[in-house]
């Protein structure tokens, strides 16, 4: 029996050739994806080379997507795939959580290699002002986080790929960077995610300009923001729609890391609330200058002036998915007419 690997029917026409560099992050889709989280059913792109197909059809230079451990014909076809089309592949995987989980981490590498993807995302946690209650809570997770790492890195030099680490709602740039320098990898750098660190009360642009020269990979977002009576909502627009300077962004990473690639996270969704104006949000950030809230709080007024934040939980799940797609390949039009990607 012959297995074929792609679409569903195996029979996709030939999508055309990339017509921008610009990739897209498997997270750009997460309201298809919550079909199979839900156990309704798979989402149209669980399977990494149906996402392939799909991203190529949209003109898309590369995919960053979980490709878990695979067959080897299974990498072959999506190595040989993204080959044809000049496409880029980055991978994503979750950090050993300790010396008996390394297996499965080094089988996910080895299989993110043999696909043609040199780089993988990780990400440590998420939204410490969530997940912890208290700065003990949180510096043990920075230990786990670190001692992870440690078992990581060689694991990477060993499997030949790059990891890189996003800032992801856990970590200020100061704390990332730190343990950055004391594990001392080349094959350990930075996912820079041009939304997530305002949730820590960083400035936008000083995070990119801090973090470009450890770049590895890039989640390119805009950014919306709203108040609220907790602190303030972080919502996403289309590339060029929120508040956020992309020109400038791509133009620092790109001269820190004239190599590297861009991938599209736009995640239609409601916003996420960053209750910074709490108690109970300041345990785990005991030494944050009150000077960067203050600079936050009038970056969300004025962005509030410009652009409500977008809502979408109440639409049915079919505008949902509709928005989504628009959003996308709203995001593609700029990326192609205004960034030169």
């Amino acid at each position: 029996m012959v297995t074929t690997y792609g679409s569903p029917s195996g029979a996709a026409e030939k999508p055309p050739p990339p017509s921008t560099r610009l990739g897209i992050v498997c997270h750009s889709y997460s309201v298809d994806r919550s079909v199979s989280s839900s156990g309704a059913g798979p989402g149209r792109f669980s399977d990494p080379l149906v996402f392939l197909d799909h991203c190529l059809a949209l003109g898309a230079g590369g995919i960053q997507v979980g490709i878990g451990i695979r067959a080897p014909e299974y990498t072959a076809a999506l190595r040989k795939k993204a080959e044809e089309h000049g496409a880029f592949v980055e991978g994503q995987t979750r950090l050993p959580r300790d010396k008996a989980d390394a297996e499965r981490f080094e089988a996910e590498l080895r299989t993110a290699r043999d696909s043609g993807a040199p780089v993988l995302r990780i990400a440590a946690g998420e939204r410490r002002y969530e997940q912890h209650a208290d700065l003990r809570s949180f510096e043990d997770f920075a230990a786990r986080t670190w001692a992870s790492l440690c078992i990581a890195a060689p694991v990477a030099a060993r499997c030949g790929v790059r990891l890189a680490i996003e800032n992801h709602k856990d970590f200020r740039v100061d704390e990332l960077l730190d343990m950055l320098r004391r594990l001392s990898s080349e094959h350990v750098g930075v996912c820079v995610d041009t939304n997530n660190s305002i949730a820590l009360l960083e400035d936008p642009m000083a995070v990119v300009e801090a973090l470009a020269p450890w770049a590895q990979a890039v989640h390119l977002k805009d950014l919306v923001l709203g108040p609220c009576q907790e602190g303030f909502l972080l919502g996403e627009a289309p590339l060029g729609e929120g508040i956020l300077d992309i020109q400038a962004v791509v133009r620092v990473l790109r001269r820190a890391r004239p190599g590297l690639r861009f991938a599209i996270e736009m995640i239609t969704r409601d916003p996420l609330k960053i209750p910074c104006l709490s108690d109970a949000y300041w345990m785990t950030l005991p030494r944050v200058d009150a000077r960067d809230l203050a600079r936050t709080m009038r970056l969300v007024r004025s962005s509030a002036e410009k652009r409500p934040v977008p809502r979408v939980g109440h639409l049915p799940h079919a505008e949902k998915l509709a928005l989504e797609d628009e959003n996308i390949r709203r995001c593609f039009a700029y990326g192609r007419t205004q960034l030169e990607l």
